[in-house]
């Protein structure tokens, strides 16, 4: 696709944390882009924060409002007229009354919805690429599980039955995993007209766009802000010890669209645990340094591997360290402390 002028990508949740990144790598690389938010307001937003990237081509970004990505048909006008798909879009919620009516369904319809809607209104599409996650590969039922090295070949084992009544970390995992076996089963017992690959980052750290609100922090940028801003006396027990750079996320999206290839990614910078954002912190801003926990307040433990191969290979992606991500992770935190 070395000629991008006119071709129109639909990026679902376009004012995601994920997603406006992607929404500039996007623009970046010469693409227009249709964003499906949930109100008008929220398309401003967005249009206002990467306004220096369309040089006053305006009709480069548009919108559809899509207020509830799971309900039937939500994108179904979305897809019309639109030559490719990436699907940020999902329902997130950790604690929740109903794991099946509050957090898999919803999950799974979400994903569903915009396939179908390409399948039976998009017919030129002929990519979809869908953010799933690491949760749908990792083995939640293991733990740390050292010494083993986890794949793209790797599901999450989880049946939906045990899902139903599991606590909400692993229901939401689960969650992850059943929508993404969704859009898989559906392109084999269908053979649409586009290809699918999905994108599957561990937990996804770095800078946030200038819009963002250090009230209203979205869930991976409010997980370094805690060991930050005094809150957090220990750097605490790692639960998902893999991350990568919001950047190469967004990146990686680019690239497996532009790939032929019907595949999963697995797009991660490497392991960390929360001791080590610690030590970077007190580096990277010494004026925080009495605010951040002692990074040997917790112990550090063996932890399973994560192999990020075939992303590199396929998609020609150069992974950023932690260093560079948490770095630049906090000294936007900082920008968006000083703006109030």
């Amino acid at each position: 696709m070395s000629d991008k002028t006119g071709h129109l990508i639909l990026l679902t949740g376009a004012s995601g944390f994920v997603a406006a990144h992607i929404l500039e790598s996007l623009l970046r690389h010469g693409y227009d882009v249709r964003g499906t938010v949930r109100s008008e307001a929220t398309a401003d937003k967005v249009r206002k924060t990467h306004s220096h990237l369309l040089e006053g081509t305006q009709s480069r970004l548009t919108f559809a409002i899509v207020p509830d990505v799971a309900s039937p048909g939500a994108f179904n006008d979305a897809v019309k007229d639109v030559d490719g798909v990436i699907h940020t879009a999902s329902p997130f919620a950790v604690e929740v009354e109903d794991n099946e009516r509050d957090l898999l369904q919803p999950a799974i319809k979400g994903t569903t919805e915009i396939i179908q809607a390409v399948h039976t209104y998009a017919p030129q599409v002929k990519r979809i690429v869908i953010t799933s996650s690491f949760a749908s590969i990792l083995d939640t039922s293991l733990g740390d599980r050292p010494g083993y090295t986890y794949t793209e070949a790797d599901w999450n084992p989880i049946s939906y039955d045990e899902a139903k009544t599991a606590d909400g970390p692993t229901a939401y995992c689960a969650s992850k995993n059943f929508a993404e076996r969704a859009a898989w089963d559906f392109v084999e017992e269908k053979n649409p007209n586009f290809t699918l690959a999905t994108i599957c980052p561990p937990m996804v750290y770095g800078p946030l766009q200038d819009d963002a609100s250090i009230a209203h922090l979205n869930t991976s940028s409010a997980d370094i802000y805690r060991l930050m801003n005094g809150t957090s006396k220990e750097p605490g027990h790692t639960g998902f010890p893999a991350f990568a750079d919001v950047r190469d996320v967004a990146e990686a999206h680019v690239k497996a669209y532009e790939h032929p290839n019907s595949s999963r990614y697995l797009t991660t910078g490497g392991n960390f645990q929360y001791r080590d954002v610690c030590e970077i912190i007190k580096r990277v801003l010494p004026a925080y340094a009495s605010k951040v926990p002692d990074p040997d307040a917790t112990e550090r433990v063996e932890t399973f591997g994560v192999d990020n191969g075939h992303a590199s290979r396929e998609l020609g992606i150069g992974f950023r360290g932690l260093e560079e991500c948490i770095g630049d992770a906090v000294r936007s935190l900082v920008a968006l402390e000083e703006r109030g």
